[in-house]
């Protein structure tokens, strides 16, 4: 699978506003700074991010973002899916006619749409809540 810079920084992204919710909306400066990603850069990936109802804008003063559902509600597949990711890990072209080998398939291809297949099903089984508490236990440790 690859997962490019877009999915990893969605998701990196929503972690630290999850992590930070009980401050009320997070400006996206605040990402930025504490996560070292572009502003400008945040605010594509929160516009897909608000369009696939994953987060919701507050405007004016004291405005940001905040997450539109519970997090124990938000996947990582929805997050990744929402900024237009795709969860495989074959390059084939599934439905264009254009498969491994021009127009027929390899002979590993079935073995990399199954491991597809199980990284979307463990990317749908971790949730941004499990996320939190893992990294607020990681932050215990190190103190």
């Amino acid at each position: 699978m690859k997962l490019t810079t877009k999915g990893r920084y969605a998701v990196t992204a929503m972690i630290d506003l999850a992590c930070n919710a009980e401050q009320g909306p997070i400006p996206l400066a605040d990402i930025s700074t504490r996560q070292s990603i572009s502003q400008s850069y945040l605010e594509q990936l929160f516009a897909k991010l608000r369009r696939n109802g994953l987060v919701d804008s507050v405007r004016g003063p004291g405005g940001g973002y905040t997450l539109a559902g519970a997090p124990e509600r938000i996947s990582i597949a929805d997050i990744i899916r929402a900024v237009d990711e795709p969860i495989q890990a074959t390059s084939c072209n599934n439905g264009e006619g254009d498969g491994c080998l021009g127009l027929s398939r390899c002979v590993t291809h079935h073995l990399w749409e199954q491991l597809g297949s199980h990284i979307y099903s463990y990317l749908e089984s971790v949730n941004l809540a499990g996320l939190i508490r893992e990294n607020r236990a990681a932050q215990t440790l190190k103190q």
